[in-house]
């Protein structure tokens, strides 16, 4: 299987506008994932499969000083994105979306053990609890049950009697999700940003949202194909988990 990386011009306003037009916003809030999430699967249509997902996934949105632009990766190529875009697009998706701007580049077939990469990672840092987290427990007296989904930092913190830091519980969280299949070189990988960001799914609510800039180690060929088509945690329908690779000790894509 080919896996390629692809890259188109978006205009954040204007996605903004069109979400706004579909219903895809919350009166107190708006999630840009959400709506990216809609578009590109309207847009590109899914995979097949046992779990069926956008043909543009995942994907990660990029701003500069030159504008926006959206990567993602597909095990489709691009020729059949474009003849399906161009099947069963809206006209006003593919006025976001122009397909005679669409860049592609097919991603090495196969990857070597012991190789180093630099990466850039936007991620959802969150767990899902085994066990419930009494109010006693939670410094904030919360309380959580089993199953919840929440950041990672707030369960580290009410399953330990010590402090934790927020950053070295993000990086546990990180190395424990690109294993087996690569190796995080924590010395060289760094929080870069921290937010608190907006979801949009059945309400509103909000999450951790990271972004590291750092450095893995390849330690299965195979796993680590995988781990770059379905990218790194939850939520990689809206817009997290999207490895981006350059070399090590280079700058970043975002500064």
């Amino acid at each position: 299987m080919t896996l390629w990386m692809l890259r188109l011009p978006l205009d954040p306003s204007a996605l903004a506008r069109h979400a706004a037009e579909r219903g895809w916003m919350h009166r107190r809030g708006h999630d840009e994932g959400r709506a990216l999430h809609h578009l590109l699967t309207e847009t590109f249509g899914k995979t097949g499969g046992e779990l069926p997902k956008s043909a543009f996934q995942p994907f990660r949105l990029l701003s500069g000083k030159g504008g926006s632009s959206l990567y993602g990766y597909s095990a489709v190529a691009p020729e059949t994105l474009r003849e399906t875009a161009e099947a069963i697009a809206p006209p006003e998706a593919l006025a976001l979306l122009p397909l005679s701007r669409l860049q592609d580049k097919p991603m090495p077939r196969a990857w070597r053990a012991g190789q180093t990469l630099g990466f850039d990672l936007r991620v959802r840092p969150v767990v899902r609890l085994n066990s419930a987290v009494p109010p006693d427990s939670d410094p904030l007296g919360r309380g959580f049950r089993q199953g919840t989904e929440i950041d990672a930092f707030v369960a580290a913190q009410a399953r330990s009697a010590a402090p934790v830091l927020r950053d070295q519980v993000y990086l546990d969280w990180l190395a424990a999700r690109l294993a087996p299949a690569a190796e995080l070189v924590r010395d060289s990988t760094v929080l870069h940003r921290f937010q608190r960001s907006q979801s949009l799914r059945r309400g509103l609510s909000e999450g951790p949202d990271a972004v590291f800039h750092g450095t893995l180690r390849i330690a299965d060929p195979d796993r680590f194909a995988l781990l770059l088509s379905r990218g790194v945690g939850r939520h990689c329908a809206y817009g997290f988990g999207m490895l981006l690779l350059r070399a090590p000790q280079t700058p970043p894509m975002e500064a």
